[in-house]
């Protein structure tokens, strides 16, 4: 952190250190502030090899990423890069293999001993100590609110939060602004403070300051009543998280106006009055209790490999149960826990990779009973590209390419899996089908075009008869 920055002036490219990482500024970011270790960090950028070949983007997913930094989290090459920019400045930075994926790379897409461009954009950072992105100073303060009775509302022994977010209610957040460091106060709120449509109990803070944005996925865990204490929703609890997406209108306006408050991890109970719920001709007053999950990508590599694990488990037993349709949506979702895996480390990686073969395997599985073979098909080569050899993703494109009509290509995969693996029957099996399917769709084709040179000679014999059967018309006009 105490490292001194180069001056750079855009265009110009210059080494970060002495491990062969070198920045070229390409936009010159606002004031002279640096994140340092340890800071939230939101970033936009592309990855490329040194020849130009893009392996991922964050552009393309259209959502930033965030990390912590110089945490491990990310490759050495960011850590080191990205605590020498600016907030909206622009950034390419030429990463050496040392401080990127080494000798191992990170297959299929990075090979070892690669040198790789990013092409950074650093959005925004946060820390305890910082003015927040919205201008509002982050405050940590203790409180009881109680309504006029003495009713005990919430209560924190130590809750932060941004002053611009209106935590709890605007007027909450405008006293706190005018508060010095250790002083009590007594505040008194008048009912305009919030119309009391949607009212939430913090059963258990969350961690952190973010909370989720429009279009964001969010995981629940929740359970909704009645006003007289009937069940009417459970989600989330016995058969893995619930999601949905915010301001996508999924959800009630209550639940989803409720999330957007939360923190991760945070545990509450909401009431909404029918405005928000389901209106006065079905219910009146609901009641949620509802537990915000972790994100994906707020996940450290071990969380993201742990809740991939448990998705699969969990796509595994609904497939024995039969439900296929769910076991397929468990698989994918354990896939994107994954799915960009550039920052694990190699045991983490073998892990990811492992994850991502019998996932994609599973769900190769289910498509072909829900004949989706086109799916089944892209699943399988998802496969093949970590593992060429593996036999089960051969048979089974295989499978797809059959009813998909695609018989030499079939063929090869059957010939593949048969010269890895000459003695599984299954796979024999296979072969019998294959050639039954060959010979049916030889059959059906000399059938076909002897059926089409029959009307073409029955034509031509009918156009020899028409011809036969007219008379000469000899003109006699002069």
């Amino acid at each position: 952190d105490d490292q001194i920055n180069p001056i750079f002036k855009a265009g110009e490219e210059k080494d970060i250190g002495n491990d062969g990482l070198k920045k070229k500024l390409v936009k010159e970011g606002e004031g002279w502030e640096t994140p340092k270790n340890g800071y939230d960090v939101e970033v936009h950028y592309t990855g490329a090899l040194i020849d130009g070949t893009k392996f991922d983007s964050s552009l393309d997913r259209g959502t930033p990423f965030k990390f912590k930094l110089g945490l491990g989290q990310v490759i050495k090459g960011w850590d080191e890069g990205i605590k020498t920019m600016k907030k909206g400045e622009n950034a390419i930075f030429t990463v050496p293999p040392e401080l990127a994926y080494g000798e191992s790379g990170s297959p299929p897409t990075i090979p070892p001993n690669a040198t790789l461009q990013f092409d950074v954009e650093l959005i925004s950072w946060t820390s305890v100590k910082d003015i927040c992105q919205d201008g509002g100073i982050f405050k940590k303060i203790l409180y009881e609110v109680c309504l006029e009775d003495g009713t005990l509302v919430s209560k924190s022994h130590g809750v932060e939060f941004t002053v611009g977010d209106g935590y709890f209610c605007p007027a909450f957040a405008e006293a706190v602004k005018t508060m010095k460091k250790s002083e009590k106060v007594l505040l008194t709120v008048k009912p305009q403070c919030k119309d009391k449509k949607i009212l939430k109990k913090i059963l258990k803070e969350g961690e952190g300051y973010d909370r989720p944005y429009n279009g964001i996925m969010v995981q629940v865990k929740l359970i909704g009543k009645l006003e007289d204490g009937m069940i009417f929703v459970k989600k989330g609890h016995d058969e893995g998280s619930f999601e949905f997406k915010v301001d996508e209108g999924q959800v009630i306006d209550g639940l989803e106006k409720t999330v957007k408050t939360m923190k991760k991890g945070e545990h509450a109970l909401t009431t909404i009055q029918p405005e928000y719920a389901f209106g006065s001709s079905e219910y009146s007053t609901v009641y949620y209790e509802v537990e915000l999950e972790k994100e994906s990508w707020e996940m450290n590599a071990p969380e993201k490999i742990k809740a991939s694990g448990k998705k699969k488990e969990e796509g595994n037993v609904l497939f024995t149960a039969g439900n296929i349709e769910r076991a397929s949506k468990r698989y994918e979702k354990a896939v994107r826990y994954i799915e960009h895996d550039y920052s694990f480390n190699h045991e983490e990686q073998q892990q990811s990779k492992l994850l991502k073969v019998t996932c994609n395997l599973n769900n190769a599985a289910c498509q072909l009973k829900l004949k989706d073979y086109k799916q089944a098909e892209e699943l399988c080569t998802k496969v093949l590209e970590l593992e060429s050899r593996n036999v089960k993703a051969l048979y089974r494109r295989a499978q797809a390419y059959i009813q998909l009509v695609d018989l030499d290509l079939a063929e090869a995969d059957i010939k593949k899996a048969l010269e890895i693996d000459p003695g599984n029957r299954e796979l024999k099996m296979g072969c019998r089908v294959l050639k039954e399917k060959m010979r049916e769709y030889k059959k059906k084709d000399a059938q076909f075009y002897g059926n089409i040179f029959a009307k073409m000679n029955l034509q031509q014999a009918n156009a020899a008869k028409q011809e036969q059967r007219t008379p000469m018309i000899i003109d006699n006009k002069a």
